[in-house]
């Protein structure tokens, strides 16, 4: 299965069974992909308008996007409905324009919700699959022991060993250590 983003577009609604008595309904939305969840914002009434844009990463067993319709009510919420969309087109073809999809509650047909859909692969060149590789069999991983690490080679013709703090920073000032000590370490690339 393709990895990368799925855009969502929730475009809008219609037909919704209004919950509530007196006053017009306030319908949200939860798009939920696998295990992320996102929320729109509230609109109005039995036919609203969202035109609100979702991020979701997409990976191994992304088959659907659920859509939970729901009335914002002081105290709890009312269920509306839900529509659940197939992944599969949309990860084959790269694009779905706004389409409506049916909203259903307890098995019955209640409205409509408009969404469009667009897959973007997560684009991965050669080399990052060559990186992880070498990763995973250990090729990165150093084969020096830890005093090898904190020692260095000296570029002198004697090629004794010194400690880092002896030599200059990567600025080419002179250590803390040397100034302690009141002088320079003379460096390869001093002039005589």
């Amino acid at each position: 299965m393709p990895q990368g983003s799925l855009e969502v577009f929730l475009a809008s609604a219609k037909g919704l069974e209004d919950t509530d008595f007196l006053f017009k309904m306030d319908p949200y939305v939860i798009l939920t992909c696998r295990t992320q969840e996102q929320k729109s914002s509230v609109a109005s009434g039995s036919e609203p308008v969202w035109n609100e844009n979702f991020i979701f990463n997409v990976s191994e067993g992304a088959e659907e996007l659920k859509l939970k319709i729901m009335d914002s009510d002081i105290g709890n919420d009312d269920f509306v409905g839900e529509a659940e969309i197939c992944l599969k087109s949309v990860l084959r073809e790269g694009r779905i324009p706004p389409t409506a999809y049916n909203i259903v509650k307890n098995k019955e047909f209640c409205g409509e919700i408009k969404v469009g859909l667009t897959f973007n692969p997560e684009e991965r060149s050669s080399r990052d699959y060559d990186d992880r590789d070498e990763y995973s069999r250990g090729w990165k991983e150093s084969s020096h022991s830890d005093r090898d690490r904190t020692s260095r080679r000296d570029d002198s013709p004697r090629g004794r060993r010194h400690s880092p703090e002896r030599e200059r920073d990567y600025r080419g000032r002179d250590s803390d250590e040397d100034r302690r000590r009141g002088g320079r370490r003379r460096h390869s690339s001093d002039e005589d």
